[in-house]
């Protein structure tokens, strides 16, 4: 497990920006937080890292947003508004899981039984000043992000 802090939007997108720079390709990646916490902006900071310049929206009401960046497609879903599982069906889930396909996934329990296991879960907390992240690694491929994540964020000599 890796924990770390960012005390402003801006720290929260850098994070998520290096954290891009360090993800695979088909890589799950679970987003957790009370609502606020900033779920969407470490995706806006991800996209950014992988060179995406446009705009980069919610999809709390579409519950997936589509990006192709970089020579890799990218999936965001916001599955805060999803009645039941099952409806992540109609999505087309099993399609983009055919692909190399990075997944970042807001609101995974309310997928439960339907999503593919993540790699890496990324839980933002509130803090008095800023916000903490607690990244967990489910995967070989989890642990080695969160090896090349903790060496990218190591003060350079």
């Amino acid at each position: 497990m890796l924990s770390l802090q960012a005390e402003d939007q801006e720290q929260q997108e850098g994070l998520g920006a290096v954290l891009a720079r360090c993800c695979p390709a088909a890589c799950i990646i679970y987003l957790e937080g009370d609502l606020g916490t900033g779920k969407t902006t470490l995706v806006r900071g991800f996209l950014r890292g992988m060179g995406y310049r446009g705009k980069v929206r919610s999809p709390t009401y579409t519950l997936i947003e589509p990006y192709e960046c970089g020579g890799n497609s990218l999936y965001h879903l916001d599955l805060y508004r999803l009645a039941h599982p099952e409806e992540l069906e109609y999505l087309g889930l099993r399609d983009l899981l055919q692909r190399d396909a990075i997944l970042l996934i807001e609101w995974p329990e309310r997928g439960q039984g339907m999503l593919p296991a993540e790699d890496l879960r990324v839980r933002i907390h509130y803090q008095p000043e800023g916000r903490r992240l607690q990244l967990t690694a489910s995967s070989e491929k989890g642990i080695e992000l969160i090896r090349e994540l903790s060496e990218s964020l190591l003060p350079q000599s």
